[in-house]
């Protein structure tokens, strides 16, 4: 499709011209005057980046599907094409229709991690949206976001009109009937969003008003108008199998970052890593079953003509049917040289047979993430494997033939000594010594490589470790330095290599995963001095984020180094994300105390409060999840 917007001399002088042309294999196109809502849903980051989201491609499978609206893509521009865009008042536009995003009805935008926000403003300003909500008027789209980062949306409350708390495959209907509805009947844009705020799931911000202590916290957040809930509840899909999913996905002209056909096969996690809010937000863990799978399968990889297929979930060795999947995967599209991935394996549910198959096709590196260096650091985070997992892991790992090992791990974490950082090298260490022990010279296919990457842990929204405290970026790095020194004093340093992340880049995204309201100033403030594409280490700069908090008066170490009591309001506590801060609480207290191990949702219900979805694994065995709830004070 030919955009009246882009001239051919645009697109010929910017970097892989065909992010922007759209009309790729599986787009849907539709006569926009035939339908009553346009929704534009964006990805804030890179094209190549938003055309791996699966979410993206739920949404815009479900919205399609109906005949009265039309559901296209919108991403960021990279750098090069917002400075001609700028210059020459080009306002950004849809893939699909190539239209301007700001004659659509509603733009949703997904919030996948915290330093995409000012590709949001960008988003919004290069769209000629205000960047404000108050700001909007009739004829500008209603903007929802949604996505992780929601469940605290406080620090970008101000940019959007609503926020959709939970899974699209809800209410995100009811959303657009509404619209639809009350544009018919001429009601305003502000009746809408009033209404909204109504519907289970759907917070209003500019409908809620906090109150502040002196010091900073907040006293109170209620409500402005009386029939307006005053917490919001998650919505959580309670039978995958019916729900809407992407058959047909859109095949894009450039290689995206995960260049296959996804397969979710659970959403949820029964493991209650302690730092982890996926694992806790995405509660109870919810099955597809194996036919479904099939029949997913087969219309994907006929659809799009790919050679490899990967089963997504949180953690899917947990899959209860895991084995027969892929066992029909491979018996079905062997000769087809179709690729399976499998990744989110758990090193102590690792099985040889299982991987081998897997891996048959095209035998890559094998990725295990004990996060921590230390047995003990491990069971206060709540981990649950040990030393001889990972070292029996990776055993069946080289007994099958692999040489190539990565390996994550957290710093920073709640309780971490010195010890714990260096214990990292000595587990890294003891891995390489297990290669070279149990695999004969003659069978090694070349020397054991271990990569050992480490971020920096930041404590989020309905995690136990929401309470936890930060470090300033120099610390941070003399964690790294210390793992890095001792990995130099290693046998084997040769064959262990180590990265860290960015120190600075983590210390922003814990402000934002635990700000309040005022920190929007500071993002606003941050993009006018240029701040854009804050997740990209080419792009980051820490000295425009420094200044802006400066300027505009906020303390970073308000948000990351402060100790919270047990009884602080949080700017998120309005959200009922279905754990309760109770359950969480009690965690929090557990890993601090004696880091004791929570038992995963199969061994034993820990009341966390999920069982009031009646849904998943907490109805897998009823009478003893009934049992153990009970035991556990009933927090459901």
């Amino acid at each position: 499709m030919t955009n009246p917007l882009l001239s051919d001399r645009i697109l010929c002088s910017v970097e892989k011209p065909a992010r922007y042309t759209g009309n790729e294999l599986n787009s849907v196109v539709k006569d926009k005057n035939s339908i009553d809502i346009r929704f534009a849903m964006c990805f804030p980051d890179v094209y190549e980046i938003g055309m791996s989201h699966l979410g993206i491609q739920i949404i815009y499978e479900q919205l399609n599907r109906r005949t009265d609206t039309w559901c296209e893509r919108v991403y960021s521009p990279w750098p090069d094409l917002t400075k001609l865009m700028k210059e020459e008042g080009i306002p950004l536009f849809a893939l699909e229709s190539q239209d301007p995003v700001k004659e659509f009805d509603i733009l949703g935008i997904t919030l996948q991690y915290e330093l995409c926000y000012t590709n949001v403003l960008q988003i919004l300003d290069l769209s000629g949206i205000a960047l404000r909500a108050a700001d909007r008027t009739e004829s500008d789209p209603v903007v929802i976001g949604g996505g992780p980062c929601v469940y605290n949306p406080e620090p970008i409350a101000p940019f959007f009109d609503l926020f959709y708390i939970g899974e699209s495959e809800t209410v995100m209907d009811m959303v657009v009937d509404l619209r639809r509805d009350m544009k018919r009947s001429g009601r305003t844009r502000e009746e809408f969003i009033h209404e909204a705020g109504k519907i289970p799931g759907i917070y209003a911000p500019g409908l809620y008003t906090p109150a502040y202590h002196e010091d900073g916290t907040i006293a109170s957040f209620n409500p402005v108008y009386p029939d307006l809930p005053c917490r919001i509840e998650r919505q959580v899909c309670t039978d995958l199998d019916s729900a809407p999913y992407p058959q047909k996905p859109i095949v894009p002209y450039i290689r995206p970052t995960q260049d296959r056909v996804v397969l979710e096969i659970l959403r949820g996690c029964i493991r209650g890593c302690r730092f982890c809010q996926a694992g806790m937000v995405y509660r109870p863990l919810r099955e597809r079953s194996l036919e479904t799978l099939k029949s997913y399968a087969r219309s994907m990889l006929a659809e799009t003509g790919y050679d490899e297929i990967s089963l997504s979930s949180l953690s899917s060795s947990d899959y209860t049917h895991l084995e027969e999947l892929i066992t029909w995967l491979i018996d079905t599209y062997q000769k087809e040289h179709v690729n399976i991935s499998l990744p989110s394996l758990r090193i102590d549910n690792f099985s040889l047979d299982v991987m081998g198959k897997v891996q048959d096709v095209r035998k890559s590196s094998l990725t295990f993430a004990p996060e921590a260096g230390t047995q003990r650091l491990r069971d206060v985070i709540n981990k649950g494997i040990t030393e001889n997992d990972i070292l029996t892991g990776a055993s069946a790992a080289f007994s099958g033939g692999w040489d190539k090992v990565k390996f994550y791990f957290m710093l920073g974490l709640p309780t971490e000594q010195d010890e714990d950082r260096k214990g990292i090298a000595h587990l890294a260490q003891k891995v390489c010594e297990t290669f070279y022990d149990e695999i004969p010279k003659e069978e090694r296919h070349g020397s054991i490589d271990i990569t050992v990457s480490t971020s920096f842990f930041v404590p989020k929204p309905f995690t136990p470790f929401q309470w936890a405290v930060m470090y300033d970026p120099d610390e941070y790095i003399g964690f790294a330095h210390t793992v890095r020194d001792e990995i130099r004093q290693m046998k084997n340093q040769k064959r262990i290599h180590y990265k860290w992340h960015e120190a600075d880049a983590t210390v922003l995204e814990g402000v934002f995963a635990r700000g309040d309201r005022k920190v929007a100033d500071v993002i606003e403030r941050a993009y006018r001095l240029g701040a854009l594409f804050d997740s990209w280490s080419d792009y980051f700069r820490y000295d425009i984020w420094l200044r802006a908090f400066e300027e505009c008066g906020v303390d970073i170490d308000f948000y990351t180094k402060r100790v919270r009591s047990a009884d602080e309001i949080f700017p998120w506590d309005f959200i009922d994300a279905g754990v309760t801060k109770q359950f969480l609480l009690r965690e929090w207290n557990t890993a601090t105390a004696d880091g004791t191990v929570t038992p995963n949702c199969r061994q034993k219900c820990s009341g966390c409060g999920a069982r009031r979805f009646r849904s998943g694994v907490c109805f897998e065995d009823s009478g003893k999840d009934a049992l153990c709830l009970e035991k556990n004070g009933g927090e459901s």
